[in-house]
């Protein structure tokens, strides 16, 4: 049997399609319909699309950011890079979707500047690969960086968790911090190698 507590906490979730609908009926049993609605309308739907971008565009980049070349960074370097890689992509599953206030709609707003930030970065480095920006450490690092902006936007709208734990816009700010301080090392060390002095 479900307890009170344990009702209240999940009855009102903030979600893009079901603001204001509870889980439970009248007598205490589950509304599928309206669980599947609200688990559908989570954060992963912001994660997706760079899903797409990186299997779309990442076999387009330069040499230098081919596994021959990318990939040769310490062992402890790529563990901790993938590691929180996976945990910052599978965290907005349990993270409702919302734009029910000014912080979530911030939050799509820096979402998507970010995203498209992030796309330029990649779109530069493919159609000028020998430009000065793309072999400058700062133009070869940007789709490295520029995360942080998608990242963000991220952390402002999924504010909470469908379960019934202590969460915080600054938890999912901190794993994603981790994981950027990983792949932005990982990309200064690429960069040194496609670049020796």
């Amino acid at each position: 049997m479900i307890g009170d507590e344990w009702q209240g906490k999940f009855a009102r979730r903030p979600s893009l399609f079901h603001n204001d609908d509870s889980i439970w009926d009248t007598s205490g049993r589950f509304r599928m319909d309206a669980v599947f609605l609200i688990y559908l309308s989570n954060c992963f739907w912001l994660i997706f699309p760079v899903l797409v971008l990186n299997m779309l565009l990442a076999r387009r980049l330069p040499r230098f950011y081919q596994a021959a070349v990318f990939d040769n960074v310490p062992n402890w370097i790529a563990a901790g890079e993938n590691i929180l890689r996976i945990v910052v992509f599978l965290a907005p599953i349990p993270m409702p979707l919302g734009i029910s206030d000014g912080e979530q709609k911030l939050g799509l707003i820096l979402y998507a500047v970010g995203f498209a930030i992030y796309l330029l970065s990649w779109l530069l480095q493919i159609r000028f690969p020998n430009s000065a920006w793309s072999r400058s450490r700062l133009g070869f690092m940007a789709p490295a960086y520029t995360p942080a902006l998608w990242l963000a936007g991220i952390a402002l709208t999924g504010r909470s968790l469908f379960l019934p734990v202590p969460w915080s816009p600054w938890i999912y700010a901190a794993l994603g911090t981790g994981f950027l301080v990983f792949h932005n090392t990982h990309c200064w060390i690429a960069h040194s190698c496609a670049t020796p002095a």
